[in-house]
């Protein structure tokens, strides 16, 4: 595990960093850090949990800007100034649409909302596991189709914006786990997701696996990276088969690819 050391603003009379940070503040980012055990951790008013390692976790959303203030008390309270850069996303527009293509029909909306309230119970997951800490890799490789942050404008209205990022290969392709975790949503049949995993790395970091062909782990299932979870499929509300792999921590969608190498 690789932290950076950031330059701090020290509240404590002695001038030392008092914590080390993962990754860089930008829209979509997760960050990672440790602090003394003994230590609380702030994101401005809001608490952040932190593990008896000193390990506690941190992520930004597609459109958050501004600076926050990571604040950490106790013994060497220390504070540091974390400015959010902002990306510049694709987005495109489309017209003629059939309207019924873009907007369910109202007899699907009970389901929509009851497979809503699975997902959000699936992610509210508030284990104290670090699995998140030990790094992620791609579940598998192929033609990046889709990108975080994109967005597409039908008949004049926004959709919702593309929080995954998405890998085209041909259905019944491998799918592997990215990190450590354990499962704790799998379905076959979502309305727009069709074959769904979702899978918890610790502190509500989540990892979320939309249209797959197969699902072929259970909820609790403990799995390590390379461990095969299901296979590539276009189910749900999909044109191809790809797999759709997004990522979230706590009410905060965050990019993938911010924290995987370059696809070979």
């Amino acid at each position: 595990m690789r932290f950076v050391l950031l330059a701090l603003s020290i509240l404590a009379p002695i001038a030392q960093a008092c914590v080390e940070l993962s990754g860089e503040p930008i829209q979509g980012a997760l960050l990672w850090g440790r602090v003394a055990p003994s230590n609380q951790v702030f994101l401005d008013d809001e608490s952040l949990r932190v593990s008896g390692e000193g390990l506690f976790v941190l992520g930004f959303g597609r459109d958050e800007t501004g600076t926050k203030t990571l604040r950490v008390t106790g013994e060497g309270a220390c504070f540091v100034k974390l400015d959010i850069a902002s990306r510049e996303y694709t987005i495109s527009r489309v017209e003629g649409v059939p309207q019924r293509t873009v907007t369910p029909d109202p007899e699907h909306m009970e389901r929509i909302r009851r497979e809503r309230a699975l997902v959000n119970n699936a992610k509210a997951n508030t284990s104290d596991r670090t699995d998140f800490a030990s790094g992620f890799e791609w579940p598998l490789t192929g033609r990046i189709s889709g990108v975080y942050g994109s967005q597409r404008v039908y008949n004049g209205n926004p959709g919702s914006p593309h929080y995954g990022v998405d890998v085209a290969r041909p259905t019944g392709t491998e799918v592997a786990s990215p990190a450590y975790g354990v499962v704790t949503l799998a379905e076959t049949d979502l309305f727009y997701s069709g074959g769904t995993i979702i899978i918890d790395h610790g502190s509500q970091v989540s990892s979320s696996f939309l249209h797959l062909s197969d699902v072929s782990v259970a909820v609790g299932d403990r799995v390590e990276p390379g461990d095969v979870v299901g296979k590539v499929g276009a189910t749900g509300r999909a044109t191809g088969p790809h797999l759709d792999w997004r990522m979230s921590w706590r009410d905060r969608r965050v990019d993938p690819q911010l924290l995987v190498p370059p696809m070979p």
